[in-house]
């Protein structure tokens, strides 16, 4: 596996035509037979893929890059920031240190690295198949960030942007000729299929300990978009790595109770249970109508319930067909073991 590293970010977006076809072609060939394949000229948000919840961990891929190799369009990444511990740790349940498959760009030896291990992981398999489907790498930020301990929004951005350089999508390749981040999309500004090839994506979401504090009063997905919003009044945007996203299912368009004015334009990414999206209490079709990807979690939970890890995979398979026909972007679950499932693209809606 070659050490090349990314080049620097948004000196370019696409690269030969065909490569970028057949790379993302190859996603759709375990799709249930009955599902028309999407075309590569169709855009992010016209799609539905299929993830691995905390891909980190080292009983489901013994190292990272085998995570990256599965095929699964979404990976989340714990991220622990606190004083107690240096640096960005990646752990479930520890919040001390890094309990994690991520071994610093390698896929033998020492393994249980922190972040920038983890992007490095990203970075080695990206200069190897540099014209990979794309991959959204969904960060739990377990107790938010630490800005006053050098572990905030720009910091991040920093440490994303220094591993992997242009492979990153930002905000700013979105949000380009648009006031925000919610007019582009509804604009239909996600990129092709075809131009996300070898990208990563990255989405942000509160924790669950950070949700569960009460003294904590800034959340990540409000910390963040404050940044965005920064950003884009100073013209630049375009530093800009991940985009936060509204945690939790609820009707209605969310964003009106939870965020200030000046922050809602920046939410296009919904991420929630699957089950509660899909019990017909929440109109899913306007997500797809206005061009937003909603994330739906724990697929296996929709009645009536598959097994979490190993269904038959014509089980995974169909809940990922109808999840599909209610508008998710990304369906996730633990199906690690299922490499023809987590490889599935299909029309959404």
């Amino acid at each position: 596996m070659t050490s090349e590293s990314p080049r620097p970010r948004h000196l370019t977006l696409g690269r030969g035509l065909l490569a970028l076809v057949l790379a993302v072609l190859t996603g759709f060939l375990a799709a249930p037979a009955d599902a028309a394949p999407p075309e590569a000229a169709e855009s992010l948000a016209d799609t539905t893929a299929v993830g691995v919840h905390n891909a980190y961990e080292q009983d489901k891929y013994p190292y990272f890059t085998e995570a990256l190799e599965s095929g699964a369009a979404l990976l989340e990444l714990d991220v622990w920031t606190n004083a107690l511990g240096k640096g960005w740790r990646v752990s479930h349940s520890n919040p001390l240190g890094n309990v994690n498959n991520c071994a610093d760009g390698r896929s033998s030896g020492t393994r249980n690295s922190d972040l920038a291990g983890c992007v490095a992981d990203m970075a080695a398999w990206h200069a190897a198949h540099p014209d990979h489907p794309p991959v959204l790498v969904k960060l739990e930020m377990k107790d938010g960030f630490y800005a006053k301990a050098g572990r905030g929004p720009a910091e991040l951005d920093a440490l994303l942007d220094d591993g992997l350089g242009d492979a990153v999508l930002s905000p700013g390749d979105v949000a380009e000729g648009h006031e925000d981040l919610d007019t582009a999309v509804r604009a239909g500004a996600w990129p092709q299929r075809a131009e996300l090839a070898g990208k990563f994506l990255f989405e942000l979401i509160p924790g669950t300990v950070e949700e569960s504090n009460p003294a904590d009063d800034l959340w990540t997905d409000e910390e963040y978009a404050t940044h965005l919003r920064d950003l884009a009044a100073a013209g630049d945007l375009d530093s800009a790595t991940a985009f936060p996203a509204v945690h939790g299912a609820e009707a209605g368009d969310p964003r009106a109770a939870r965020y200030a004015a000046d922050l809602r334009g920046w939410f296009v990414v919904f991420d929630g249970d699957a089950s509660a999206y899909a019990d017909g209490t929440i109109d899913t079709a306007w997500y797809r109508e206005n061009g937003y990807l909603l994330v739906m979690t724990d697929a296996h939970l929709v009645a009536p319930e598959i097994d979490a890890v190993s269904p038959e995979p014509r089980e995974a398979l169909d809940r990922v067909t109808e999840l599909a026909s209610q508008h998710a972007s990304f369906v996730s679950s633990d199906w690690y073991p299922l490499p023809d499932v987590l490889s599935t693209v299909v029309p959404r809606g």
